[in-house]
């Protein structure tokens, strides 16, 4: 709309030229002129959202590799020894780490050394540890190796990768305009859910299953650990 006002002002004013011929040229090299102009705006626009997206997707790959690496450590000193956990108690695990990070975010101070970073840290590894019981299920004894394991989270690690890629697509980075806050109040909303899915045997009428809140809630710590390095 402002693109044809300016247009139309200027084909106004050319219109008391005598000269018609000079009169259109000049107009449509306006025209020329002003959809260029728009264009490099658009484009740089455009380039901006382009480096924003690249930028995050970096950061997320290397907390990803962050959580890798001590998830590979703690398998060579305890194999896959969360095999044996039920879902329930993943959950609960899952609610322990998001409560304390809520309690230090308030009470500004930690007693016991560790801070909020190596808790989201956790959410995230035993969100992919959660999503890997749903698809195998828990034992009794331990039943994959730690080749086996990772093989598993990197598969789930990827797929989180690729629905953060997907939404902030969607949603234009607006998690960067969030509170790290905001993350912790949202992963323990995601808990609950998971929690109260759990209650009912997961039949749900309407609500996504509770791999896709391990997902979100894969994708909100990641954010929160990213936002805590950035600050």
């Amino acid at each position: 709309m402002f693109l044809l006002l300016r247009c139309s002002v200027t084909y106004l004013k050319l219109l008391q030229i005598e000269d018609n011929t000079k009169c259109f040229a000049t107009y449509f090299y306006t025209i020329y002129l002003a959809i260029s102009s728009e264009m490099l705006k658009f484009a740089a626009i455009f380039e901006n959202i382009m480096a924003d997206s690249a930028k995050t997707e970096q950061q997320f790959k290397d907390v990803l590799t962050e959580c890798r690496t001590l998830f590979q450590k703690k398998l060579h000193d305890y194999g896959a020894s969360w095999r044996i956990l039920r879902p329930s108690s993943l959950t609960d695990q899952l609610y322990i780490k998001a409560k304390r990070i809520r309690s230090l975010e308030i009470k500004k101070e930690s007693l016991v050394g560790e801070g909020i970073r190596p808790e989201f840290i956790a959410l995230i590894n035993y969100g992919i540890v959660g999503i890997i019981q749903l698809e195998k299920g828990y034992v009794d004894e331990v039943d994959i190796t730690s080749d086996e394991a990772l093989q598993l989270y990197d598969k789930y690690a990827l797929e989180a990768l690729q629905l953060m890629t997907r939404k902030n697509h969607d949603y234009d980075e607006a998690w960067r305009s969030m509170r790290v806050s905001s993350y912790t109040d949202f992963i323990l909303t995601k808990i609950q859910r998971v929690k109260e899915i759990e209650d009912i045997q997961g039949d749900t009428l309407v609500s996504e299953g509770i791999d896709a809140n391990y997902m979100d809630i894969i994708n909100y710590a990641v954010f929160g650990v990213i936002k805590m390095s950035e600050e």
